[in-house]
């Protein structure tokens, strides 16, 4: 789909799975959050799988794509975002902003698969 993340349908979610170690390039991340919202709101997909497992780094701006992609799904019955492979940085970003309170996180994808 992009050389940024692939996506697939796995277990009643859409995965997507980062191919970069750095979410911080503002005209990547925009073409990201396009395709994400693309997923949602053309494709309509539900339940979105984010896996982190190879980012290490995280701007502000992908944060916000990820909050986008909650509210829009928020608003649907039976949807979800999902983050997994959340690692120790990324982890302490999200604590640090309470986006941890906020956002569904599991361990990794096949345990977010198993919900």
């Amino acid at each position: 789909m992009d050389s940024l993340f692939n996506a697939r349908q796995e277990g009643g979610y859409t995965v997507v799975e980062f191919q970069t170690d750095s979410l911080t390039h503002p005209l990547e991340i925009e073409r990201i959050g396009h395709a994400l919202y693309r997923l949602v709101e053309q494709d309509g997909k539900r339940s979105v799988l984010l896996d982190f497992s190879r980012v290490k780094y995280l701007s502000s701006q992908a944060i916000g794509i990820i909050l986008t992609l909650n509210k829009k799904l928020s608003q649907a019955e039976d949807s979800a975002v999902v983050l997994c492979g959340v690692g120790t940085q990324l982890m302490q970003l999200l604590k640090i902003t309470r986006l941890d309170q906020l956002l569904k996180i599991a361990p990794t994808q096949a345990e977010a698969l198993k919900h």
